[in-house]
């Protein structure tokens, strides 16, 4: 069973304003990431992400980052895998100008174990990235933080 999944949505801004918004650490910080982002996602780079909702840090290693196009990245998977150890899984994010004021955002991961926790932490980051998408349209569009006081 394949355990990938994407989702996509679109976002009425330019280009160049939805990519900073995730690549930016203030920015990203200011809607997503609300325990903090270490430094901007450069490629080459480990960055830490800390949720004020959920326990961290997440280190995030930084694989690929083009400029207005796409960033990906290696993180852990929830759980580890059927032996007891730790594995990553690669998140990519890929930005499409639609017109001067509308971007397509399409967020994927991949490299799911393919066993019970494999599809529960896969379908659990596939809800969290949707989220994420909301909450990036929310903030960059109108300048709010959907994300304040949703969780405990």
């Amino acid at each position: 069973m394949n355990l990938d999944f994407k989702i996509s949505g679109r976002i009425q801004k330019p280009i160049s304003e939805v990519f900073d918004a995730v690549y930016n650490p203030k920015k990203i910080s200011a809607y997503f990431v609300t325990g903090g982002a270490s430094a901007p996602l450069n490629e080459g780079s480990t960055v830490t992400w800390e949720f004020a909702d959920f326990p961290g840090p997440f280190p995030v290693t930084v694989k690929d980052c083009v400029k207005d196009k796409k960033i990906i990245f290696l993180w852990d998977a929830t759980s580890p895998n059927q032996e007891g150890h730790p594995y990553k899984t690669t998140v990519e994010f890929i930005f499409e100008k639609l017109s001067t004021d509308n971007t397509l955002v399409t967020i994927s991961e991949v490299g799911w174990e393919n066993s019970e926790s494999g599809y529960m932490d896969s379908r659990g980051n596939s809800q969290g990235w949707m989220h994420m998408l909301t909450c990036l349209k929310a903030y960059v569009e109108y300048g709010i933080n959907l994300r304040a006081g949703f969780f405990k």
